[in-house]
């Protein structure tokens, strides 16, 4: 199943569990499953636009994209990441006051729509899950943070039951709210690396350059440039000194990026003693400068 079919499901998902939890609230007149159906219908609103931007990445190439949409859906990820940043603050900061100050709750009348948040959120993250684009790992994110909290509140009903202590709710909310704001950030952390055009971490530019060098007719490797449009796809420019222009020795260089997870290059070749255009470049065989 493709990304934007994964993030559709688990659209429809969150919105059929949001509009559970509005009616259920209705009818059993509590304040507790209204408000917290306000915030379903807040991750409805962000899977939705995760799932437009989505679809929109995967419009092809035009005279304003000439990289193509892609970078549409790292949006969506960093949309969807930054919202589970601060409700995971704010989850922790709710849950902090309630050790200090602890209410009594009754979770007799929540438990079935616990169950209920942990099996649909549940099918969302195994729908969501493995290979994709960032946008479908940040919403699989999101899903998981939404059955471990209502797992939570499934595990707090049953311990209070038996120990009548209303500390384990916060305990316990305390500890998925780390756990979700540890993966959050560092989902937020590669995205703001490919907007930032870091090089790619599975790619290693000395060695790029150490090959390169190898190559019989290769004198000299320089600006080179690594990025990724999406996390996935990776993108490179370089220029090669080399003692003649020849398509074999190309297909060598492009080979050796190939086997870097460098899927698409533009490379300059140039000649023995020909001057670089730009002039921050090192002509000097023994002085040549890479980028990152």
């Amino acid at each position: 199943m493709h990304s934007e079919r994964k993030i559709f499901v688990a659209f429809l998902l969150s919105a059929a569990f949001a509009a559970m939890k509005f009616l259920g609230g209705l009818a059993t007149n509590s304040m507790m499953m209204l408000s917290d159906s306000v915030h379903g219908i807040g991750d409805v609103i962000s899977i939705g636009l995760s799932y437009l931007l989505e679809r929109k990445s995967k419009k092809s190439v035009d005279g304003e994209h000439t990289y193509g949409h892609v970078r549409y859906s790292v949006l969506g990820g960093a949309i969807t990441t930054v919202l589970l940043i601060i409700t995971s603050v704010a989850a922790l900061v709710g849950a902090w006051h309630r050790l200090f100050e602890p209410e009594e709750v009754d979770y007799s009348g929540m438990a079935l729509v616990a169950l209920a948040g942990v099996v649909i959120n549940l099918v969302a993250v195994l729908v969501t899950r493995g290979k994709g684009t960032l946008n479908q790992r940040s919403i699989n994110l999101h899903m998981l943070e939404d059955m471990l909290s209502w797992g939570v509140v499934l595990i707090g009903a049953i311990a209070i039951k038996f120990t009548d202590s209303s500390l384990i709710d916060p305990i316990l909310s305390i500890g998925v709210a780390l756990f979700i704001l540890y993966n959050a950030l560092k989902n937020l952390k590669r995205i703001l690396g490919i907007y930032l055009e870091k090089t790619p971490p599975n790619v290693d530019l000395n060695k790029i350059r150490r090959e390169l060098r190898n190559i019989n007719g290769v004198h000299g490797v320089h600006h080179i440039h690594v990025r990724s449009l999406d996390g996935y796809t990776n993108y490179a420019t370089l220029h090669v000194v080399v003692e003649r222009y020849s398509q074999k020795t190309k297909q060598a260089i492009k080979q050796v990026l190939a086997e870097q997870d460098i899927e698409h290059s533009t490379i300059e070749l140039e000649l023995q003693g020909e001057r670089c255009q730009d002039e921050t470049c090192k002509t000097d065989l023994g002085h040549h400068h890479f980028h990152a």
